[in-house]
């Protein structure tokens, strides 16, 4: 499961706003199999020409083209040949396990060590430390849910494991937030209905939700 729900992906694109000139991202997709087999030249010549993109930000240590020939200098080279601005960010490193050298320098294996990833969030999540994920995030998590075939009662919502939409805590208890969108299928957005605070308890078959202060279901 993914970390962010396909669903809740324009909601956590939309936190990005602030930092990117009160624009809120968008993602478009490109098919993997359509640009596997290019090499950094042709792939920075699809971004510029049929995809018109003005401009590319990358880490550090991003690799592209057939068989990641391409580095970030190879990037910044072919992104002004062909008309593109580019902009080569440094890791966002953890600040509780930043593999920082003595002289202030990231380390060459700071994907193992240091690096925020989506792997160190997902070990959080395993690990129940809901605190070290909203940390790594920047954010708060949300676990998103089907409410489709759910048991529903005044005070509390159960639902199976299936249901789950993206990698949820592991087993345990937790306090939380609960938002309910109005609308099946619509991606996250202002249709959201914020109904009060509660517990989440998972177990190995179901997740219960319980209001503790709330509008209605």
């Amino acid at each position: 499961l993914p970390v962010v729900a396909k669903c809740d992906r324009k909601r956590a694109l939309s936190l990005w706003a602030p930092l990117c000139g009160g624009m809120v991202p968008h993602e478009y997709h490109v098919q993997f199999a359509k640009v596997r087999s290019l090499s950094p030249c042709e792939f920075v010549e699809r971004l510029s020409k049929e995809l018109g993109v003005k401009g590319v930000v990358a880490g550090a240590n991003y690799r592209f083209g057939y068989k990641a020939s391409g580095d970030a200098s190879d990037l910044v080279q072919l992104s002004g040949e062909y008309g593109l601005k580019a902009y080569i960010v440094d890791p966002v490193m953890d600040k509780f396990d930043g593999s920082i050298t003595e002289k202030g320098k990231i380390g060459s294996d700071t994907r193992e060590k240091g690096q925020v990833s989506s792997t160190l969030v997902r070990n959080a999540l395993a690990g129940g430390n809901i605190k070290r994920v909203e940390d790594l995030l920047g954010r708060k998590h949300r676990l998103m849910l089907k409410t489709t075939n759910c048991v529903v009662t005044k005070n509390t919502l159960v639902a199976c494991r299936s249901s789950v939409l993206n990698q949820p805590p592991r087993e345990g208890h937790y306090g939380c937030l609960i938002v309910i969108n109005d609308h099946d299928d619509v991606e996250i957005s202002c249709n959201e209905n914020v109904i009060g605070y509660g517990d989440l308890r998972i177990d190995s078959s179901q997740i219960e939700v319980t209001i503790h202060e709330h509008n209605s279901w």
